[in-house]
């Protein structure tokens, strides 16, 4: 029987009995805890069944850590015994965190209090004092909500017994597989691992194989472990199938009511090679003192109603996830390549950002309608710097969007010409790209040139997403969520400072810089070699953008007002946008039947959805970079031996950090591979500094390294180090060292949860210890 917080009389109960409510409100004015007798008297619960409900409720109250169940049988506040409701972080040397609700500062859990733990629960912790390091202890007092996503690992058979080496390293105990529940796993296999008996503090978890995926090194594997671990989902409803029948390929005879006709206009959608879902489109006139631009995106509310099946899929999604050569869409392909893609001539809805832009790319004016659009052209990004460059075979094959695309040209340069004086942060970091064979296998790792096509559709959607920010600005009644991007955090702007220091630079701003101290900065290092190195530090020491109700601007873009609305197709917070700005245009205007789709949120809504939605666009990164990881050392395995040009990226007490130049790819030099002196690791400076040479590693130090072993487990990249140069240009051979190899992971723990030193053989992709 389950407990209700909302109800103080529910289905769930055969009696009245009293909420959590009035519970809490018994517990909190007493001065000390209170016994299950002292319930039943001050509420005069004279019924046996009011007994059983109370005790039930009771009983969910400690599960949600509202209550905690004392030694001396009785309940008090958590916050009374100085217990701190938080989650669970494993690492992979066995101890953990607990990661605080109420945002304060992480407890370090020491390794004998995770045994009866897995990384994601949600407990109560109790500190119990600092450490040698001056960490605040924590002591696990209660598991209040257990981790509830299924465990990805390989099945080995040791000593007769089944066992699953949990992928995440932040899971630190093996799990026992009893013959009967391991699903035809054999070997070496990855499975999906459904814990059916919790650890202890002296015995290991018991799980049942739900699902075996296959080999370890099979193509695609990595892909399908990253669903699976971050628990995105894959799977539609039955009944999304039934609700996208009422819908053709073609857009339905009654949705072009009430919206304006821009079938004429010459918009066009300009995207990447291998794109499919086109979900903007954008056409720009000359005006006698500036531009007109429109600016037009996918009408996915129409189809995707509030409070249907579909809706709700796409909530739980939150996003599209891009895994290389793969992708996991928000919505079903009927809709994200069908009938919501704005595929060149057929008719599409839309919802249009018109913006009226001055000489100097400021916006005057903007109204937002719902239309029906034909896109003129489908052109990637490639194909318009060809055409902008005077390719005159593409130019006489699409001379009938030239005068659209050279004005987008236009007014680009005066956006961002506007960009520079408001001093937006603008990056210049290198990304990549893999190149696949016919099996599925990288033949190479190539990178991605952005130029001037990529910033005219960026700079013509930052538009449109502020004209939309304002709007909902505007308006005091009905509510969306901003793009939120706050200014740096203090800790994290200290580290980038002492980094710049030792590079002899410097952040101007003081405790609070300015968007323009930082593009001062990225000015001054643009023509240095370490520039990529140093736009890397600068975006790790800013806070990551989320999704809220409440605008507070956005730091990197330099913008009073953000918000999404361009990409409704494989982001939730835009269509949420969509129809808020459908409601705030029917509350203006009147009913219309084109602003079918409208929907005004209540602010408690908001704030859950861009709690959520800003959860989902996270695990989408972490599960994109897992795979990359993969991708990477499964490429690096064929390079075991060769020696590359390389910058220090990274310094940490157990070693250094190398990008790779030629494939953005970062290994690890471990300070054990140092031995030509004793080095120490300076936190303050952020370097290791030799006790006998005084010889000094860096942030920014070009080095020459081997590439020593790669641990495709633990995703790992081991180098030796063969030659460093410093910023100085002060060059340093290094003698080499031994190749033997560390413990690598997939091993079977012993006591304490280290893993033994044994090999189980035959293992795919696993090397001997």
């Amino acid at each position: 029987m389950s407990d209700n917080q909302q109800n103080n009389n529910t289905p769930d109960y055969e009696v009245e009995i009293p909420s959590r409510e009035q519970l809490l409100e018994l517990v909190t004015s007493n001065n000390k805890p209170v016994h299950f007798d002292e319930f039943i008297r001050h509420f005069n619960l004279d019924d046996e069944r009011q007994a059983v409900g109370l005790k039930r409720r009771l009983r969910a109250m400690e599960r949600d850590g509202q209550l905690i169940y004392s030694k001396a049988n009785a309940y008090g506040l958590p916050e009374r015994m100085d217990l701190i409701k938080g989650r669970i972080i494993g690492h992979k040397d066995g101890f953990g965190f607990c990661q605080t609700e109420d945002g304060g500062k992480d407890l370090f859990i020491p390794h004998h209090q995770m045994y009866s733990v897995l990384h994601g629960d949600r407990v109560l912790v109790q500190p119990s004092g600092k450490d040698s390091r001056g960490r605040t202890e924590g002591r696990i007092v209660r598991v209040t909500e257990p981790r509830d996503s299924n465990i990805v690992g390989r099945y080995f058979i040791e000593h007769g017994l089944g066992i699953v080496v949990p992928d995440d390293g932040r899971i630190s105990q093996d799990i026992l597989i009893p013959d009967a529940d391991k699903s035809g796993a054999r070997h070496g296999q990855l499975v999906v691992v459904e814990i059916t008996r919790r650890p202890s503090r002296r015995t290991s978890p018991i799980g049942r194989v739900t699902e075996v995926l296959g080999e370890h090194m099979a193509p695609g594997m990595e892909i399908q472990v990253a669903i699976r671990e971050h628990d995105i989902p894959t799977e539609w409803p039955s009944e999304v199938d039934e609700e996208l029948k009422k819908y053709s390929e073609e857009v339905p005879a009654e949705a072009y009511e009430g919206r304006k006709d821009l079938r004429e206009l010459p918009l066009i959608t300009i995207d990447g090679e291998d794109s499919r879902d086109f979900d903007d489109a954008v056409c720009c006139v000359p005006e006698e003192k500036g531009w007109r631009l429109w600016v037009a995106i996918a009408d996915v509310s129409y189809y995707v109603r509030p409070d249907t099946v579909l809706d709700k899929a796409a909530t739980d999604r939150g996003n599209s996830v891009y895994f290389p050569s793969n992708v996991i869409p928000m919505l079903p392909e009927k809709l994200s390549n069908g009938l919501c893609s704005l595929n060149p001539d057929v008719d599409r809805l839309c919802m249009v950002a018109e913006m009226e832009l001055g000489p100097r790319g400021k916006l005057k004016s903007t109204q937002f309608y719902p239309a029906v659009m034909k896109s003129h052209a489908r052109l990637t990004y490639n194909k318009v710097k060809k055409l902008l460059d005077g390719d005159e075979e593409l130019q006489q094959q699409y001379q009938h969007v030239m005068d659209n695309v050279q004005e987008l040209e236009r007014l680009y340069n005066a956006l961002s010409a506007a960009r520079k004086r408001r001093s937006a942060i603008e990056f210049d970091t290198q990304e990549t790209r893999f190149i696949f064979n016919a099996e599925r296998k990288i033949e190479s790792i190539e990178p991605v040139k952005r130029h001037v096509a990529h910033k005219i559709i960026e700079e013509c959607m930052i538009m449109a997403n502020v004209a939309s920010a304002q709007l909902i600005e505007s308006d005091k009644e009905i509510g969306a969520l901003f793009r939120v991007h706050e200014t740096p955090a203090d800790e994290r702007l200290n580290n980038f400072r002492s980094f710049l220091g030792e590079l002899g630079l410097n952040l101007e701003g003081g405790d609070e810089p300015s968007p323009r101290d930082y593009a001062t900065l990225l000015e001054q290092v643009k023509d240095r070699q370490d520039h990529e190195l140093i736009e890397t530090m600068l975006l790790r020491s800013m806070q990551q953008a989320v999704y809220q109700p409440e605008n507070k601007g956005h730091f990197g873009l330099a913008l009073k007002s953000y918000a999404h609305f361009t990409s409704p197709i494989r982001r939730y917070p835009d269509l949420i946008l969509h129809r808020a700005i459908k409601a705030i245009l029917r509350k203006n205007e009147g009913e219309g039947k084109g602003l079918v789709g409208a929907w005004a949120y209540s602010e408690k809504q908001l704030d859950e959805l861009g709690v959520h939605t800003s959860m989902t666009e996270r695990r989408a990164d972490d599960a994109t970079r897992q795979v990359d990881e993969w991708l990477k050392c499964e490429f690096m395995l064929d390079h075991i031996g060769m020696e590359f040009e390389g910058v220090i990226s990274s310094v940490t007490n157990f070693g250094l950090f190398v990008r790779l130049s030629d494939y953005q790819i970062d290994g690890l030099i471990h300070i054990s591979n140092l031995d030509n002196d004793y080095y120490h690791f300076d936190q303050q400076k952020g370097m290791l500094v030799g006790e006998n040479s005084h010889s000094v590693f860096r942030l920014g130090d070009n080095v020459k390294v081997k590439v020593k072993d790669v641990n495709l487990d633990d995703r790992k990249i081991d180098l030796t180090l063969l030659e460093a140069t410093s910023p100085g240009g002060k060059k340093r051979s290094m003698p080499a060292k031994g190749s033997g190899k560390g413990k690598r992971k997939g091993q079977p723990r012993g006591k304490g949860g280290q893993r033994k030193n044994t090999n189980r053989g035959g293992g795919k992709g696993r090397s001997k210890s």
